[in-house]
């Protein structure tokens, strides 16, 4: 998800998250419960933040391409 404040990156299976960017950190977490045989995500958090970085780029020149309109309720 992308928004010009914030952003999440999350990767499941099934509807169960397995891992996730927590950008406030800068690190990944794995988000498996301790039963499971351990998972690594190596480069994952990288590729996490160059993909903000271009999702706040599309987002700012959207914003600017239709001059942010306001909800329609």
């Amino acid at each position: 998800g992308c928004s010009d404040s914030d952003g999440v990156n999350m990767y499941g299976l099934d509807g169960e998250e397995m891992w996730y960017a927590d950008f406030k950190k800068g690190e990944g977490v794995v988000a498996l419960p301790p039963f499971v045989d351990p998972m690594s995500y190596p480069g994952f958090y990288e590729q996490a933040v160059a993909n903000q970085e271009i999702l706040k780029g599309n987002l700012a020149k959207c914003i600017k391409a239709y001059k942010n309109p306001p909800e329609t309720i």
